[in-house]
């Protein structure tokens, strides 16, 4: 059988370095624009690299690592020629990337995928973009047929070929992205976050063809990840911090320095953590990475220490702080349906009679595979999608002789009925504030101060501009932003991180009673993630009635949330508390889904005959354990 890419193979004594970095400096100052993705919540992206000596040998996989802003996006740029070093020298399969004659045949043969699908799709029809780059390099029409399919079936889109790349789920665009790149057949990849977007399970099926590819067509791969399980594949990780590499080394290796981690604004991997939390517990657990190894270690250790007996007692119940009767923080929907492009061929049905309801008070999560209809159910709830009696021109279509009545659709949101055309969408949108996948890209004023403002001149025509400027103030303040410092600056001007906290900030500025946040952590470093969830938590016990937000992290869900839904396939699977949803496998294997890091240690120690009845949080986990599980042996 032919091998798909042609490299050479691992059987190949031939070896050469793929990638060389000598004493590589690159600034931002001179006025080069950063990616959206460097330095999510930082305030520095003056410089990105700062000396690099770096190397990756043909057909070494290195995981790349670092806190938002350290480094890594511009170090990817760099390796494709899409920007060029102020000073030092890049050489990429043996071609000097500083050469312009030679950035054509770089480009050929590097291809990177990056975190935000909508930066590099092209054409409208999926095909058309999966074909955009062979067709570009010179490949014949028979080749580029057979590198599309190859493509598609790689990242699980077959079914997808001749669908309009607009209407695809912000994952579906994700794996559209990366089938583009594999249908390249480049001799380097380069995925920068570019799994983010993904669920759990097309995030595995992803790198276990990046896998397969490096192992046995002897593929470079570069992988810029926050996620440990992706870095504990590669051969070498490396660790950037504040434009410099700080650790390298095996992964195994390199994520166990914890102190060297801190330091990095890193955080141990979930296991580890784990591991070491109980250690100063009082259990001593050898710590590794994979829950079945570690449950095993923990049981081991319970049994040693003899395990107390913790039977019959019941899961703490996750309070809701406001009232549950209050309509204002309250949603509930009945068979809500939606098809994007109905009566067309490229129809999609997104959402097939869902129920769902969400009281007042919760910290609610909305969970599912990519395109299983979780951001089309979020986007009718401040009717950025309408309901069609919602409509002004909308009239009731009689109904046939003897044809059944069609169930009524419902759908209220604090209060508003959104199904009705005299609702006051204006006051929704006051009160239920969205933040969508990517904030940034919610900026359009040419001051921080003007982009903030925004929504109470157009929601607050009554207020004073003493008033304003007072809760502006506030808003800017409370996502952790020096007002004096940012007032006045074009948010284009901002670094990443800025521009996202100023995006929040314009969303909760008119302190909306509901609020919804589409994957707001995507992309975000473990601490980045951390402060986004306590912010969520203190805009909830101040002022926010009810917080809703999608999630592909089930770590996520099951720490922070009160409820969670389960979409599969545009309805609602199931719908329940984090334990309730997770503690058996059953629903998220239905879904595509994994369940929480805890779940998984609780359903091994239950197969060593030790059970730990705890919610799920790593708090109660670890509790919970120290104290001793129920002992069957």
């Amino acid at each position: 059988m032919k091998p798909v890419f042609e490299t050479g193979g691992k059987a190949n004594d031939r070896r050469m370095e793929a990638i060389k970095f000598e004493k590589v400096h690159f600034s931002y100052r001179n006025g080069e624009e950063g990616s959206e993705n460097e330095d999510v919540f930082g305030f520095d992206s003056a410089f990105a690299l700062d000396g690099i000596d770096f190397s990756v040998q043909e057909g070494e996989f290195v995981a790349v690592l670092g806190h938002n802003g350290s480094g890594k996006s511009t170090l990817a740029r760099l390796t494709n020629g899409l920007l060029s070093p102020k000073d030092g020298k890049i050489t990429v399969l043996g071609m000097d990337a500083g050469a312009e004659e030679n950035l054509f045949e770089i480009r050929k043969n590097v291809g990177i995928v990056f975190q935000n699908p909508d930066n590099q799709t092209v054409a409208s029809i999926v095909e058309d973009d999966v074909a955009f780059g062979p067709e570009n390099i010179g490949v014949d029409r028979e080749e580029i047929g057979k590198r599309i399919d190859f493509a598609l079936n790689a990242v699980g889109m077959r079914e997808y070929r001749h669908a309009t790349t607009t209407r695809l789920s912000g994952g579906q665009k994700q794996r559209i992205a990366i089938a583009g790149v594999l249908a390249l057949k480049p001799r380097v990849m380069i995925l920068d976050e570019s799994t983010a977007m993904l669920d759990p399970r097309g995030r595995k099926e992803v790198m276990d063809v990046v896998l397969k590819l490096n192992k046995e067509e002897n593929m470079t791969v570069l992988l810029i990840t926050h996620f440990p399980e992706e870095a504990l594949l590669a051969d070498r990780a490396v660790v950037m911090n504040r434009g410099r590499i700080v650790m390298e080394g095996k992964p195994q290796d390199v994520l166990t320095r914890e102190e060297e981690l801190e330091k990095c604004s890193l955080t141990l991997p979930r296991p580890i953590a784990v591991c070491k939390a109980l250690k100063v517990r009082g259990l001593e657990i050898k710590p590794s990475f994979d829950a079945e190894t570690v449950a095993e270690n923990i049981a081991e250790a319970l049994k040693k220490a003899g395990a107390g007996t913790r039977s019959n007692e019941k899961m703490p119940v996750a309070k809701i702080s406001k009232n549950e009767t209050d309509d204002d923080g309250k949603i509930v929907a009945k068979d809500l349906s939606y098809t994007y492009n109905e009566r067309s061929p490229f129809a999609t049905h997104a959402l097939k009679s869902v129920d769902l309801t969400i009281k007042t008070g919760e910290f609610f999560g909305i969970i599912g595979h990519t395109g299983s209809g979780k951001s089309t159910f979020v986007q009718h709830l401040n009717a950025l999608i309408k309901l069609p009696t919602a409509e002004k021109k909308y009239k009731p279509k009689k109904r046939k002789k003897n044809e059944p009545a069609k169930p009524e659709t419902i759908l209220r949101v604090g209060g508003y009925d959104l199904g009705d055309k005299t609702t006051d969408f204006r006051a929704l949108r006051k009160d239920v504030g969205m933040v969508f996948q990517y904030p940034e890209y919610q900026l359009f004023a040419e001051t921080v101060f003007e982009d903030v403002a925004f929504g109470l001149k157009n929601f607050r025509s009554e207020m004073t501009e003493a008033e304003i400027a007072s809760a502006v103030r506030e808003a800017i303040e409370t996502v952790g932003l020096d007002f004096e410092q940012v007032k006045n600056a074009s948010p284009f001007e901002l670094s990443g991180g800025q521009r996202r906290r100023v995006a929040i900030a314009g969303v909760i500025v008119t302190k909306p009673k509901i609020l919804v946040l589409d994957e707001p952590a995507a992309g975000l470093d473990p601490l980045g993630k951390r402060d986004v969830m306590r912010l969520l938590h203190k805009l909830h016990a101040d002022w926010c009635k009810t917080v809703i937000v999608v999630s592909h992290d089930m770590d996520e869900i099951a720490e922070n949330c009160t409820g969670a839904a389960v979409f599969f396939d545009g309805k609602i699977l199931a719908c329940g508390t984090p334990k309730s949803l997770f503690s058996d496998r059953t629903i998220a294997d239905s879904a595509g889904l994994d369940i929480p890091f805890t779940a998984k240690l609780v359903e091994k120690l239950k197969a060593c005959g030790i059970e730990i009845d705890c919610d799920l949080t790593t708090a109660d986990f670890l509790e919970k354990t120290a104290e001793g599980g129920r002992s069957d042996a």
